[in-house]
């Protein structure tokens, strides 16, 4: 799949393993950059479901967002980014036709 970022600094951040060690320490970047990596090698976004781990929709004031388990409870926050989002016929998001995405940040969504 191909990933966009929704800033510079998180771009730079997640490209440069240096920077995501100093900002998030050893094991949350290792984790990080795996989900990176997992989002990458994907070619549509079902693909997702057979990696170890949580991919999921998220809801509420963040719907049209999804989540990747990374350590409890932080996760990497992401949304499609096709233009048009693709969606199924009853307006869900069709997890087939994604194929790109823009990576949002690193949070705890439960605060």
């Amino acid at each position: 799949m191909d990933i966009v970022f929704s800033d510079e600094r998180l771009e730079r951040e997640c490209n440069n393993r240096r920077l995501l060690v100093k900002r998030y320490g050893k094991k949350r970047a290792d984790r990080i950059q795996r989900r990176i990596d997992n989002l990458r090698n994907a070619k549509i976004l079902e693909d997702m479901r057979n990696v170890p781990g949580r991919c999921h929709e998220l809801g509420y004031n963040r719907a049209g967002q999804l989540s990747l388990d990374l350590d409890h409870p932080y996760r990497l926050i992401f949304e499609p980014a096709n233009d048009p989002i693709p969606k199924k016929p009853d307006g869900g998001l069709n997890w087939k036709q994604v194929s790109v995405v823009r990576i949002l940040g690193i949070e705890d969504t439960h605060e």
